[in-house]
């Protein structure tokens, strides 16, 4: 019986880790009138990426973003993971045969969770570069935010080139693509609610806020504050 449930355990651990997603190489076909993309293989939907223009001579470059729209297809737009004003911005077309990384930042990850312990059991089950959420409270405060949102997780995660940030919702991991801004995929999960931080977890305790005014706002309760996200 204890070798089975050994077993059992070792399985439901290795299929929970294997949940996120990881990224995908493949081409350009063709590109369309509008824009879009056709591609060589078919990515899921919701998966960003870039498409990258190989100029010869062992020079090549990134010159658009991309976000799948499944059945092999997908849009492109402007690249900003790397924007300063005396980079200027490349012009060249994106053309049948360029390479395309769908999820080229995945391995780095935010997690917002409602505790320590269950941010600490997603870190630990899954192989990822964590961007600590302290990191992301700072710029939370400072954008006098009271509640998460779709466009705080992509502003946060385009200046910090987070590919994937992990939500815990009430009995599930929502696993959300913040370039996208699109969940591309969920992991059931027990989940205590209680003991849940707002608007999230962080070692709120050893920062100084006053100088955000963050202990005088009013914020969402966590799992309202997730629910709203989705």
């Amino acid at each position: 019986m204890q070798k089975i449930l050994f077993i059992l355990l070792a399985i439901s651990y290795t299929l929970f880790a294997n949940a996120l997603p990881n990224s995908i190489s493949t081409t350009i076909s063709t590109v369309s009138s509008n824009g879009n993309i056709q591609l060589s293989g078919n990515i899921p939907k919701g998966m960003s990426g870039i498409v990258i223009h190989n100029y010869g001579n062992g020079l090549s470059a990134i010159t658009h973003a991309t976000i799948s729209q499944g059945n092999s297809h997908a849009s492109l737009i402007p690249y900003e993971a790397i924007s300063h004003d005396n980079i200027p911005n490349i012009q060249t077309e994106a053309k049948a045969g360029d390479r395309v990384i769908f999820g080229n930042f995945y391995n780095n990850a935010l997690v917002i969770a409602p505790n320590r312990d269950i941010y600490r059991k997603i870190t630990t089950t899954y192989k990822k570069t964590w961007i600590h959420p302290d990191t992301y409270a700072v710029e939370f405060m400072k954008n006098g935010e009271t509640h998460l949102t779709l466009k705080s997780l992509k502003k946060f995660a385009q200046l910090n080139q987070i590919g994937l940030v992990l939500i815990i919702a009430q009995n599930r991991l929502l696993i959300l693509d913040p370039i996208s801004e699109q969940f591309i995929g969920s992991v059931p999960m027990q989940v205590n609610q209680a003991n849940a931080m707002a608007p999230f977890y962080a070692r709120f305790g050893q920062m100084d806020t006053s100088v955000f005014g963050f202990s005088e706002k009013n914020y969402t309760p966590y799992f309202k504050s997730v629910s709203g996200v989705k």
